[in-house]
């Protein structure tokens, strides 16, 4: 904590005045529910205090805004401008101004959590009504009928005649029971919990305050050995179905919806929970003790809570307390005398409510921050899951209300000092005093989760007599936190795994708060946003179904221990895989729906059979092909035989290169991308052997998102049975041989070469498909719709050399002489290769732009596209767009020299920066992130596949802005001081991060993306970026250090148009994202692009597209229908290698090119065998003829008069521009679909 500024002095922010309750000066008496008269004064009360501070403030508004009286006007007359006069401000305000500045982030981040936190309370001024409930619940319980000790199973047998069922728990009782249950009135109720104490903070999707009301039961119900084999709670579930019972009677006249409900599923835990009936009375009939009178209304719908009851055991029961240490066993239903620490805090639990209480209420009123730091707390807890809602929430931590006072509580009055103890350090935790603020109780508490080791340090907050129990009696909790009562354990119950995942996401909002600049507001991000998404939050999510899981080794004593079988199942659960995944992961957290209210006829909670497992991933050990145990001198040690028990078949004895043999397990894989698959293997082995979970039982997205980024298994049979070369590592040894080759022609060619830099997607481990090698014999087995080969293209920069001429044109003459002769040069010195030089692009041709290349394919089958740097290039452009770039240009007169000579080197230049000196660059940038982040790699690749199946990628996308989108994925976690916090593990949550910023992103802004931070390209220092979005052809501007303006892979694209449908893709994909909570998602839906929307399709004919294979819905039918004539062999033209070539995107680019200002046109790059074009709407209104108008125009008839034509007025001739497309893809277009 020393990184916390500490100012004393009264907290800056206050909040509502609190109003205390009749009788708050005895704080015992504080919370129990008043007596009639006192109740009713302290509502009026309230009521007129609440009435006095609204008048106050409208007294206060109207004192500042009077209108504009006569006064006002002669006011105006001399001189003054309004009502008010512009003071400076006085030293109040100036030290408030000085305050919000130390003791929060900044002014602006107070003035959001003074907005913030009136709106995450009730309103407690309301509560009136409420108020009137309790008052009459308080009556009514008191007024209740004992009921005759008898047999718990004859006295349930009697409820359940009347519908309400006992929620008798594990063991349950039987014949032989030889105690007895029974109910007296309760000796004391209480309003407990936050409620009370007005701290309670809104929950997620709309959920209900809780309003706890503690019933005290007679300890004359009780006997001394109740304590054993939950006997106390087969008491209180009685106790509480009596309440039940007579509540939801007719005749109780307390109309309301009565239920069951167990937090964490835990039958021990059952409460009864009230809720308003809809359509409640507006008065109801309130019985007192002396007199019946009409009252106002007591329907509290309104406030949106429920009363929850919950029997608590007296301070004076005659269970000895001290027989409920952690380290006691209290369950005896067999041999096994193992101890029950969890059954045993779950028993003291019902002893605390009201200390809890008044510990808070204490606090409150010492430390004035604290109430909004804990409200701080719990919105950030509730935002992560830590909290109930609709959603799927992290288990363990639904009753774990308590526990987040007490980590203030830790913060403000610090640790007990326990030295010598095993889990606890001799120096114990100082307490950080009592003036911080709210947000530096909130930091503070964030800093403690962050850094705690819970594992290996206990916590034992400070108490005024010390700890009932010794530390030694916790050993068996995996996490201790006892609170200041020296009563629990806190964290009784919760796993080290779920505590990792609170590190983390503590970890990360400090990181936030602590490295985001002044500019950048993080506020939303730690309070506001919700993270529950599961997409985002985890690198694997298991969705498993418990519907056939069967343990190993069942065990009576763990059920009885953990409430149910079914919790029993889930806690072994995540015990195996965070054995078996090790350090493997960060986190594993099991998230399942919140606890559900039941009917009172149902005894028991409807546990779910589904649920959720999220894994976060360490990339640095996740992917480990190996494990190893015991050594061979181990054999016969209990830990060698726990581990051989423990992996089941998969344990086997193994001989390392270090001459070591040690029990290991071996996890196979044949790529690289069956590697990142490993974690699920492990999960799936474990899962299978020790909870009977087989098969579908255990379900993943990892496969059906590697599907999209791979070709056809029927292709890629091909490859393999032909032994050709495929995959990144196979591209990057092809060009490490080609550039050794040419290196070593330097004898054979006029220049030696310096360098030759890769610049194609697939040499930097991001093009969609694995990069393939098509030697002869692979080319003539693949069908024809098969044989599309991407070159990879190189850049070649030639030693310095003052003879290359001073003229653009003549040095595009160089560039092919020097093509020939490395061409020449090659052909002869490697035996099958083949080198051809390449002239012109498409249909557009310059004579002083870059245009030829030289295509090179190696005898294996490898194709490369080289082009020349030559750096005068760039001084020679500048010089003919500008030949007087000394003169300022306001100074210029008209510029001389022919315009379209300008524009033309102004094409070349764009061309060179964006070939020549960006592409490099930006190669290196993105290769050395696929280095640094295992997962980059792979999201581009789902990222640019999603593109592509948009009919977005290259038409108006290019590569290498999703490749800088991706990037700013990565890099937000790239400056934090822990690496690789945030950062994703899997190319599946990185995909869904990109899919959260495409449909977020306010592109008019643009986007900053720190590319090249730290590396010679960029440097160390961040220069000064200007970031203008909004060109008319391009509106994305992505930004980095080497394009302050970042237009550079965007000048083309996309268009308005065309981000906004990117964010209504994205904002669809993330919907369908979402099927991964209700188990109906299925990753191929993210990739099928609807058609609704384009005015007509153009659909191709995919047994001439080379490509076809690669389409993500590619139809096997149209291969294996070309298959059944294997016997025809065809001409060696037809086989012939054409590296690139493309008819269906040549034909999109003519397209494009010839009807670029009539519609837009989209297309999918990777095997698409549809366009679809939308029209200009613009174009469809009528407007006079002119020449040279730019589209196909037909006249306008007249009305009644077919035959007459008004020649002034013409429209878009759609049927005519439709032939012309259909006659300029004769042989390639199969038919054009007009949609209405």
């Amino acid at each position: 904590m020393s990184n916390l500024k500490r100012k004393r002095g009264t907290e800056t922010h206050k909040t509502s005045p609190k109003r205390r309750r009749p009788g708050l000066e005895n704080v015992s008496d504080a919370a129990s529910i008043p007596r009639k008269q006192s109740l009713e004064d302290g509502v009026a009360n309230e009521e007129d205090e609440y009435a006095e501070s609204e008048g106050s403030v409208q007294d206060g508004i109207m004192e500042e805004w009077s209108g504009i009286s006569e006064q006002g006007k002669n006011m105006e007359a001399a001189g003054h401008s309004g009502t008010h006069t512009h003071k400076p401000p006085r030293g109040e305000e100036l030290r408030d101004i000085k305050d919000a500045a130390d003791l929060y982030r900044s002014t602006s981040f107070k003035l959001q959590i003074d907005v913030l936190l009136p709106n995450i309370r009730p309103k407690y001024a309301r509560s009136a009504p409420l108020e009137r409930f309790l008052f009459t619940l308080y009556t009514f319980l008191k007024d209740l009928s004992p009921v005759a000790p008898q047999h718990p199973l004859s006295a349930s047998r009697d409820l359940l005649k009347k519908g309400i069922a006992v929620p008798y728990p594990l063991p349950l009782p039987t014949e032989d029971t030889n105690w007895k249950v029974s109910f007296e009135k309760p000796s004391d109720i209480l309003l407990v919990g936050s409620w009370a104490v007005k701290m309670s903070v809104k929950a997620k999707d709309q959920r209900r305050y809780v309003a706890d009301v503690a019933v005290t039961m007679p300890e004359t119900l009780f006997q001394e050995k109740d304590y054993m084999n939950s006997r106390f709670f087969h008491k209180r579930a009685y106790y509480l179905a009596v309440i039940a019972g007579a509540v939801s009677n007719k005749k109780s006249g307390m109309d309301v919806d009565v239920f069951y409900e167990s937090a964490s599923g835990d039958p021990r835990l059952t409460t009864l929970v009230l809720r308003p009936k809809h359509g409640m009375l507006a008065h109801t009939r309130i019985r007192s003790a002396s007199h019946d009178a009409d009252q106002s209304a007591v329907d509290f719908t309104s406030l949106n809570v429920e009363v929850r009851i919950m029997p608590v055991l007296p301070s004076s029961s005659p269970i000895p307390l001290q027989r409920l240490s952690p380290s006691r066993s209290n369950i005896r239903i067999s041999s096994n005398d193992a101890p029950s620490p969890l059954c045993n805090s779950a028993l003291l639990l019902c002893t605390t409510y009201k200390s809890h209480m008044i510990t808070m209420h204490a606090l409150a009123e010492s430390v004035p921050a604290f109430a909004d730091a804990l409200a701080l707390l719990r919105v950030w807890a509730n935002q992560r899951g830590y909290g109930v809602g609709d959603r799927l929430c992290m288990r363990h931590f639904d009753t774990r209300g308590p526990w987040w006072a007490a980590v203030l509580e830790l913060l403000v009055n610090g640790e007990e000092s326990l030295p010598g103890t095993t889990f606890h350090k001799t120096a114990k935790r100082k307490p950080l005093g009592k003036g911080l603020s709210s947000y530096q109780l909130f930091k503070a508490a964030l800093d403690l989760l962050a850094r705690h080791d819970f594992e290996k340090e206990h916590i034992f907050v400070k108490t005024n007599d010390g700890h009932r129990f010794p530390p030694e009696d916790y050993a068996l909790h995996e996490a201790v936190f006892v609170d200041s009562t020296s009563t629990v354990n806190l964290l009784a119950g919760v796993p080290l795994s779920a505590l990792e995942m609170l590190r983390h996401d503590a970890k990360m909002t400090l990181d936030i708060l602590d490295h985001s600049n002044l500019s950048e507001d993080p506020f939303d991000a730690v309070f506001m946003r919700d993270k529950r998404d599961v997409a985002t939050r985890f690198d694997i999510v298991l969705r498993l179904n418990l519907s056939s899981a069967k343990l190993r080794d069942p065990n009576t004593h763990a059920s009885v221990e953990h409430g149910s079988a079914y919790n029993a199942l889930l806690e072994h659960l995540v015990s195996c895989l965070y054995r078996g995944l090790g350090n493997r992961t960060k986190a594993i957290s099991v998230l399942h729906p919140a606890p559900q209210a039941r009917p009172v006829s149902q005894a028991h909670p409807s546990n779910p059979s589904t649920i959720h497992v999220g894994l976060l991933l360490d990339t640095e050990h996740a992917f480990r092909l190996v494990d190893h145990g015991p050594t061979a001198e181990e054999q016969d040690s209990e830990a060698a035989q726990a581990f051989r028990e423990f992996w089941g078949e998969k344990a086997e004895l193994r001989r390392f290169k270090d001459g070591s043999i040690v029990e290991s397990v071996v996890w196979s894989v044949s790529t690289a991308d069956e590697r990142t698959h490993i974690p699920v293997h492990i999960a799936r082995h474990v899962l299978a052997r020790h909870c009977g979970l087989i098969g579908d039982a255990v379900r993943t997205w990892q496969t059906q998102f590697d599907s999209v980024v791979r070709l056809p298994e029927s292709i890629t049979g091909i490859y393999r049975t032909t032994g050709a070369q495929t995959g990144f590592k196979a591209a990057m040894s092809a060009f490490d041989e080609l550039v050794r080759a040419m290196k070593g022609l330097d004898d054979r060619i006029p220049l030696a070469i310096l360098t030759v830099s890769p610049i194609a997607e697939a040499l930097r481990y991001t093009s969609v498909h694995s990069p393939v090698a098509a030697p002869g014999p692979v080319i003539f087995a693949l069908p024809q719709f098969a044989r599309y080969v991407e070159p990879m293209e190189i850049v070649i920069e030639f030693e310095k050399s003052a003879r290359w001429p001073d003229d653009l044109r003549a040095i595009q003459k160089i560039k092919l002489a020097f093509f020939e002769a490395l061409a020449s040069a090659l052909a002869t010195s490697i035996k099958g290769l083949t080198a051809s030089v390449v002239v012109g692009h498409g249909a557009e041709s310059s004579d002083i732009a870059d245009q030829a290349c030289l295509e090179i394919v190696t005898a294996d089958g490898w194709a490369f596209r080289a082009r020349i740097w030559h750096d005068r290039e760039a001084i020679l452009l500048s010089r003919l767009i500008d030949d007087k770039p000394h003169i300022a240009p306001h100074m210029k007169r008209q510029r001389e020299g022919d315009p379209q000579e300008r524009q033309a080197a102004l094409s070349a230049q764009e061309v060179y920066q964006r070939r020549f000196v960006h592409a490099p660059r930006h190669h290196r940038a993105i290769a050395a992130l696929c280095h640094s982040f295992s997962a980059f790699a792979g999201t581009v690749r789902l990222v640019k596949r999603w593109f592509a199946a948009h009919w977005l990628l290259r038409g108006h996308v290019s590569v290498e802005a999703v490749e800088l989108l991706c990037a700013s994925v990565f890099l937000r976690s790239a400056q934090s001081t822990v690496e690789g916090l945030g950062s994703p593990g899997s190319k599946e949550r990185g995909f869904a991060l990109v899919v959260e910023l495409l449909k977020d992103w306010e592109w008019s802004q643009g986007m900053y993306i720190p590319l090249y931070h730290g590396t010679d390209d960029g440097g160390d220092k961040t220069p000064a970026v200007t970031v203008t979005a909004g060109a008319k052809t391009g509106v994305w501007a992505l930004a980095t250090e080497l394009d302050s303006g970042g237009h550079v892979w965007t000048s083309s694209g996309p268009d308005a148009i065309v981000a906004r449908r990117i964010r209504a893709l994205a904002q669809a994909t993330w919907v369908a994202l979402q099927g991964m909570e209700s188990g109906s998602f299925e990753a191929m839906t993210l990739f099928l692009h609807p058609l609704e929307h384009y005015d007509f399709i153009i659909e191709l004919d995919p047994a001439v597209l080379p490509r076809y294979v690669q389409n993500v819905r590619a139809d096997p039918a149209i291969w294996a229908q070309r298959a059944k004539y294997a016997n025809t062999r065809a001409d060696a033209e037809d086989v012939r290698l054409c590296p690139g070539f493309d008819p269906a995107q040549a034909f999109f680019d003519d397209l494009k090119r010839v009807y670029k200002d009539t519609f837009i046109l989209f297309y999918d790059p990777l095997g698409g065998d549809r366009f679809g074009a939308v029209w200009d709407p613009s174009l469809k209104a009528p407007r006079p003829f002119r020449a040279l108008g730019g589209f196909s125009s037909e006249p306008i008839r007249k009305e009644g008069k077919a035959k007459d034509k008004d020649k002034a007025l013409v429209k878009l001739n759609e049927n005519a521009i439709l032939s012309e497309i259909e006659r300029m893809g004769a042989g390639l277009v199969k038919n054009i679909v007009i949609r209405e």
